[in-house]
């Protein structure tokens, strides 16, 4: 993936989460709930731009968020 690319999903992230009334807090510890480990930091580095994603992280993402991928990849 290229950082423009990451940049704009880190943003569909970050509309989907604020969409939802979660807080990078919130929306951390649901993800550790779904088993996915990432920190309010890595969520923040992630909505930046400034992280890769895994694909295992990517569908606990979207699971959360209750969106499908290609909402999230488009």
């Amino acid at each position: 993936m290229n950082w423009e690319a990451e940049k704009q999903l880190g943003e569909r992230i970050r509309r989907f989460r604020e969409g939802r009334k979660l807080t990078q807090e919130q929306f951390s510890a649901k993800l550790q709930l779904c088993g996915c480990d990432l920190t309010r930091s890595a969520v923040a580095k992630i909505e930046a731009g400034q992280r890769h994603l895994y694909v295992d992280e990517l569908c606990c993402i979207a699971k959360v968020l209750a969106v499908s991928y290609s909402e999230l990849l488009d």
